[in-house]
């Protein structure tokens, strides 16, 4: 057995197996560049560091269930003119993150909402935050057959362990007075613990009609707005506006 397949062995018993499979290239690198031996353990450790960061990026990201990967860099600011560049940059940030601001993204459908809070959440994961994206259908489906079912019990403790929780589609389905009360409960766990982006084709001042209970709508609204930003993305749907023709296969503009 070679010096070089004894020290694989050894790294991969010490766990460190990322760089076991790799240290041939780095070894290679290192006789080529003639490196000193700090810079040369310096060089392993860095390669292992970096592929841990690597998968637990790419586990957070199969945990967070995103319906697609869209980040902030491919958001079309420029369709978007209610929100500034200045404004997108703050959200980028994740300032409000740390401060456990909550996020309430409102607007009529196609305008962007879903894909600036993937690409929030996408920033995050990136940043070291645990996300998860659920739509609001599915969240109700979860808190109702969580006692029941072993899905819906992981998908909740995932949900209650984040540092942020993307709820889409706020006002797709009417509750009723069972739901409405799950539903504040998940609110009230979140609350001084996780953010919460929403979003929303209307206001908070209409959630009555989503949650039926007024106490209940009373309380889920003093939860979320003690510390949220509301914004506003108007102009016309982007999905409208650049969809394919299928007659000469180009993008139609409005």
């Amino acid at each position: 057995m070679s010096q070089l397949t004894n020290v694989q062995e050894l790294l991969r018993v010490l766990r460190l197996t990322e760089t076991a499979s790799h240290l041939p290239i780095l070894v290679k690198q290192a006789e080529t560049n003639e490196v000193t031996y700090l810079r040369f353990l310096y060089d392993v450790l860095r390669y292992e560091q970096h592929r841990r960061e690597e998968k637990l990026r790419e586990r957070r990201l199969k945990w967070a269930s995103f319906p697609y990967y869209k980040t902030l860099d491919e958001f079309q600011l420029q369709e978007q003119p209610s929100l500034t560049k200045r404004q997108f940059h703050q959200l980028r940030e994740l300032s409000w993150l740390d401060q456990l601001f909550n996020l309430i993204l409102l607007g009529p459908p196609g305008v962007g909402k879903t894909h600036l809070a993937i690409g929030l959440g996408i920033e995050a994961i990136h940043q070291g935050y645990k996300v998860t994206f659920i739509t609001m259908g599915e969240l109700i489906q979860a808190l109702k057959t969580e006692e029941i079912t072993r899905k819906s019990q992981i998908r909740l403790q995932r949900l209650r362990e984040s540092n942020l929780v993307i709820i889409d589609d706020l006002m797709f389905i009417a509750m009723d007075q069972r739901e409405a009360n799950l539903f504040f409960h998940l609110i009230n766990d979140l609350y001084n613990q996780s953010s919460i982006i929403l979003t929303s084709n209307k206001g908070p001042s209409e959630w009555g009609e989503l949650l039926g209970d007024p106490a209940i709508t009373t309380a889920v609204l003093d939860r979320i707005i003690h510390r949220a930003e509301v914004i506003h993305l108007n102009g016309d749907s982007y999905r409208m506006k650049h969809r394919i023709s299928i007659f000469n296969d180009e993008t139609v503009q409005n």
